[in-house]
């Protein structure tokens, strides 16, 4: 009973008040520093998208400020609590260090997407073919770069590996060639098949006029005269033209008598004398 007696009662009173209090203020520095960094982020991100700024750089440049800020209010939180935060800052940079090197290849996704940002090789809703993926870009994240493919579905590719290889922007210019081949066979007449590949070409309102469409034997191959057809497209008609151009030359060859040759073998059977 004695040790009880010695306990000053109104001192753990005072000490729990005082960091109740603090507890208190420490919870409503983070609580309203969090509303106001959302508040501070949203408003950048519109002004960015007002300014006509690529969605791409928006996004990336709203998480990065939304990030720092959020330490900001955690340091700003813990500094009400009493916390030494020029030694937390101290052993947050060596913690940081230490995972840094144990995150090595998270860390260098985060560095390709400030060059993906930077550079602009290619940017939200592009049709683009990079780290062994093919499809429509759909988000640029800190980490990785969202792709949807042809056939809808999903694909997540780290940044180190879009920007480590190669990368083919389909949408970065407005207009695409495109290029056939077509074959005839010898006995064909070479300038109705020529001119009739002019007209299909021509006919089709889908390509450009400037440059025009060309049309010139390319080969005499072992069993066909083969044709090169190059036209000027815009790149969302590209695979339009492309499918319903070898559509029409099919039908349309048929229609005049013009032979598309296949490969064919004759087979000569040698029968041997019989007494």
């Amino acid at each position: 009973m004695d040790f009880f007696k010695d306990i000053d009662i109104n001192h753990f009173a005072d000490l729990g008040v005082t960091y109740g209090l603090k507890l208190i203020g420490a919870v409503a520095i983070f609580v309203i520093g969090k509303w106001i960094a959302k508040a501070i982020t949203k408003s950048i991100k519109k002004l960015m998208e007002r300014g006509k700024v690529e969605a791409t750089l928006v996004s990336f440049t709203g998480s990065l400020i939304y990030v720092v800020l959020m330490i900001v209010v955690i340091l700003a939180a813990l500094n009400n609590l009493g916390v030494n935060t020029t030694s937390f800052v101290a052993i947050l940079g060596a913690a940081g260090l230490a995972v840094g090197l144990a995150l090595q290849g998270t860390l260098s996704n985060v560095g390709a997407a400030v060059l993906l940002i930077l550079f602009r090789p290619f940017k939200v809703g592009d049709f683009v073919e990079a780290g062994g993926t093919a499809g429509v870009v759909e988000e640029i994240n800190m980490f990785s770069t969202i792709f949807k493919t042809g056939d809808n579905k999903v694909v997540i590719v780290p940044n180190g590996a879009v920007i480590g290889g190669t990368i083919t922007n389909y949408s970065a210019k407005e207009t695409r060639r495109v290029e056939w081949t077509f074959g005839i066979g010898y006995d064909d007449d070479l300038k109705l098949a020529k001119s009739t590949l002019e007209e299909i070409l021509t006919g089709d309102e889908r390509i450009l006029k400037d440059p025009a469409p060309f049309v010139a034997v390319s080969e005499l191959a072992d069993s066909s005269v083969n044709f090169v057809c190059r036209v000027w497209v815009k790149s969302g008609d590209y695979w339009g033209v492309y499918f319903d151009t070898i559509e029409k030359v099919k039908l349309i060859f048929d229609e005049k008598g013009i032979s598309i040759p296949y490969p064919q073998m004759d087979v000569h059977l040698d029968r041997p004398e019989q007494n």
